[in-house]
């Protein structure tokens, strides 16, 4: 059988030459369209669900959001798994799904029960569904720094968040671009107790106070000839001046601002539940 493939060989020398040729090409597209990858994704459909309720105890967090949404998702058609974590200010629920199970179909899924079970949570607690990316998607990681030194830690951060995150974002198969580190920028308001006392004020009203200053009011069109002019107030916090200039009541006659009783400045973002 050898001795007539080699004569068979050694007679058809075109034929041999034609047939090892196309056996390279098929060879070297199959090699090009096989999907290789370093970690292969070999974790069941799973959807994450976070829910933030911030300043609560783990125990508080179990009771009255983790058990509530974990035997509702239970119910979940195709999920065979649901596993909830409980901690300080913040509830993470994972439901794993069947193998085969469409991502969109689980999260489509998910989020329909969660929409019944809205009503079981406290009042202003709304969950979230997580990224769209399974159990090994990881991750490109990069640091952004200023070796110049122009730039100080809470200006690289809002560079990240502001242009860099929606820059990423916009790239085909990115999910998420999560911001570690750095430093965020807020308002923080030191409240001095003694002189609220002074102003007859309390805490509430000071946040009262807050609140009603920040915002815009809308009110009704006046038409002019042929034009027409909106009317409306602008109330926005943009600076730290406006901020202490946020009026609390009147004294005898003279109002009372916030940068009288409290010290407004900026810091970095506090935890949840945590007060200066």
């Amino acid at each position: 059988m050898i001795k007539a493939v080699m004569r068979w060989c050694l007679n058809n020398p075109l034929l041999v030459v034609i047939a090892s040729l196309v056996v390279i090409v098929a060879g070297v597209l199959s090699i090009l369209s096989i999907p290789l990858e370093a970690l292969p994704d070999i974790s069941p459909t799973q959807v994450i669900v976070k829910t933030s309720y911030p300043g609560q105890a783990p125990q508080i967090i179990q009771d009255q959001i983790t058990y509530p949404l974990e035997t509702t998702l239970q119910e979940v058609p195709g999920a065979k798994a649901v596993r909830g974590y409980s901690m300080f200010g913040d509830s993470y629920v994972y439901v794993l799904f069947k193998g085969g199970t469409p991502i969109y179909q689980a999260r489509n899924l998910v989020l329909q029960y969660l929409n019944q079970a809205q009503g079981q949570l406290p009042a202003g607690v709304t969950p979230a569904l997580g990224p769209n990316s399974s159990g090994v998607d990881w991750i490109y990681e990069y640091a952004l720094t200023d070796p110049g030194g122009s730039l100080n830690l809470a200006q690289l951060t809002t560079l990240q968040n502001w242009f860099l995150k929606f820059a990423l974002q916009g790239i085909p198969g990115v999910a998420q671009v999560a911001t570690v580190g750095g430093m965020e920028q807020e308002y923080q308001v030191v409240v001095f107790p003694n002189r609220l006392l002074a102003y007859n004020l309390t805490l509430p009203q000071v946040e009262a106070a807050i609140r009603a200053a920040n915002g815009e009011t809308s009110g009704s069109v006046v038409d002019m000839g042929e034009s027409r002019y909106i009317v409306r107030t602008s109330g926005y916090i943009h600076s730290l001046k406006d901020l202490q200039q946020t009026p609390l009541g009147v004294r005898d006659g003279v109002p009372v601002t916030l940068q009288q009783v409290a010290r407004v400045q900026l810091g970095p973002v506090l935890p949840s539940g945590i007060a200066e």
